[in-house]
Order: structure tokens, then C-alpha cells, then sequence
């Protein structure tokens, strides 16, 4: 396994919790990092390149390279120009993690317009950009006769692959994301991109904000912290590195488990040489035992 010297990489969403924890890992693996950071508060409000710039001044003090980006992950233009400034300043982009986000969680019958919109925008547009931007980058170094081997790390999250009471808003945004890197992986491998997605599960500024998840992450007084964001970050170095070979996965991390989440799949069936009608269907299902409803305890 060969390490990201030479490497260049962009972390959005990456001025604290888990972001920093990423650009942090990868910068001592040798990556260059373009720490991307609106800086805004949970909800996606306000804005502060400090977060961005502090983790930029830890990744130098340590030896490493790093520039601080304050663009909107959602913003066109704003997208263009983080890769752009990767390469002014690196030459070059190898890697990109998409990890930016907000929170707006609020219970159906009571999500705003502006709620759901907001959401939606930060994690699934906000993910389409950055990738719609790097991926033009990699077709044309591809094409020009280069041997491109790089990769994207999109994060999604149990919420979005199986679902979490008062985020739909935030739920449909990270599934989506889940597909959007399996058709990515589709599409790009013909340019050496690959795409993988992550459900990461740890304490971060978003986890906290739950009712009674502070006392369930907290940290431990001694041994192993199962819920530290760095945790996660090994698994995002190595899918970053040029020879892994995963590609259209999903894998769901917490702690020191790292699971291959599979996508939907076809399940029981009845079958019929024509039409069923609605009474048949009825007398049909009843033989077939339901799935049972997903528990988040199956995770812990």
C-alpha cells in the first residue's frame, strides 16, 4: 500500500469534527489539503474562515501542506473555484472528500420549505458540485493521455440508508448521495476516478445536537473511544490511496467496525402467468414473512 505523497486533496466541510479529522489524516499521509470551510453554524447560517484556517496552521506546524477555502459547496462557481485553487496552488488533484453538511431537522408535518430546500442544497447539490467540478478536471487529464488514479469519498449516513425520525430533509439527501457515488463509480472509472461513499457514525458538532446523544457519545473515562472522528479517518485515507481497489461501495464505520453496506436488493416475490388482482395480492403476501423494520441497535 503506497501512501498520498505527491498527493492533493480537497476536504469540505473540513474546519472541525469529522472534516478535520480527515484533512488532518490525509495530510499525514502525505496528501496537500485544500481545507474547505463555510464556516457557518449547524444550520448552515453565518460564515468564518477561522475554523479552515486553524486546521491549516495544525496540518503546517506538523510538516505538512494546506490551504484554507471558505467556498460554498453548493455554489457553481464556488465549486470551480476550490478546484481551481487546488490547482493554482498544488498543480494537480487527486482526491476529494465530500464531507460538508447542516443540520434542520424538524418533524414532517412541521419542515418548512426553507428547511428541506436548505438541507438538500448543503449535502446532495453540495456534493454534485465539488464532483461535477473535480471530475471535468480528471476527463481532461485522461484524455490528454495521462494515467489518472484518483479517487472521491462521499459521506452519507445511517439517516439516509435507513432512514431516522425528523430529518426528512436530511435522510433523502443522504441517500441520494449514496447513489449519486454509485452512478459516479459507473461513469468515471473510464477516467481512473473512484467513487466510494462512507456512513460514518461519531461525535461531531451535528451528533451532539440530538436530544440524549450527548450522554450516549461521550467519551469514555478510560480505553477505547468507539464514537472519536477519527476513528473514521483511516478508512477515508485509504480509500483516498491510488492502489485501493474499492470502487461504487458504501461502507458504514463506527468505532473499529467498518461495514460493506449493500444497496437496495430484490427481496421475496410472488409471481403470477398475469395480471394479479388486488384481492390475490392481498392472499399472496400473507404467506411471505415481512423483513423486519431496520434497528439501529443491529449497529451498536
Amino acid at each position: 500500500m503506497t501512501g498520498l505523497d505527491g498527493c492533493v486533496a480537497i476536504v469540505t466541510g473540513a474546519g472541525r469534527g469529522l472534516g478535520r479529522a480527515h484533512a488532518l489524516e490525509l495530510a499525514a499521509h502525505g496528501a496537500a489539503v485544500v481545507v474547505n470551510d463555510l464556516g457557518g453554524e449547524m444550520d448552515g447560517s453565518g460564515g468564518d474562515l477561522t475554523p479552515a484556517q486553524l486546521v491549516v496552521k495544525e496540518i503546517e506546524e506538523a510538516g505538512g501542506r494546506a490551504i484554507a477555502n471558505g467556498d460554498d459547496v453548493a455554489s457553481w462557481d464556488g465549486g470551480k473555484r476550490m478546484v481551481g485553487q487546488a490547482l493554482a496552488a498544488f498543480g494537480r488533484l487527486d482526491v476529494l472528500v465530500n464531507n460538508a453538511g447542516i443540520l434542520r431537522d424538524r418533524l414532517l408535518v412541521n419542515m418548512s420549505e426553507n428547511e428541506f430546500d436548505a438541507v438538500v442544497r448543503v449535502h446532495l447539490k453540495g456534493h454534485f458540485v465539488t464532483l461535477r467540478h473535480a471530475a471535468e478536471h480528471w476527463r481532461e487529464r485522461s484524455k490528454a493521455g495521462e494515467q489518472v488514479k484518483s479517487s472521491v469519498i462521499n459521506v452519507s449516513s445511517a439517516s439516509g440508508l435507513f432512514g431516522n425520525v425528523g430529518q426528512a430533509n436530511y435522510g433523502p439527501s443522504k441517500a441520494g448521495i449514496a447513489a449519486l457515488s454509485r452512478i459516479a463509480a459507473q461513469e468515471l472509472q473510464r477516467y481512473g476516478v473512484r467513487v466510494n461513499t462512507i456512513a460514518p457514525a461519531a461525535r461531531t458538532r451535528l451528533t451532539l445536537s440530538t436530544p440524549g446523544l450527548d450522554e450516549v457519545l461521550a467519551p469514555p473515562e478510560e480505553g477505547f473511544d468507539e464514537w472519536d472522528p477519527a476513528n473514521v479517518s483511516p478508512v477515508i485515507a485509504w480509500l483516498a490511496m491510488p492502489d485501493c481497489p474499492l470502487t461504487g461501495e458504501t461502507l458504514y464505520v463506527q468505532g473499529g467496525d467498518v461495514r460493506v453496506v449493500r444497496p437496495w436488493s430484490l427481496d421475496d416475490a410472488v409471481r403470477k402467468d398475469g395480471r394479479w388482482t388486488p384481492a390475490e395480492l392481498g392472499k399472496a403476501f400473507a404467506d411471505i414473512a415481512p423483513t423486519p423494520f431496520f434497528d439501529f441497535a443491529d449497529l451498536t
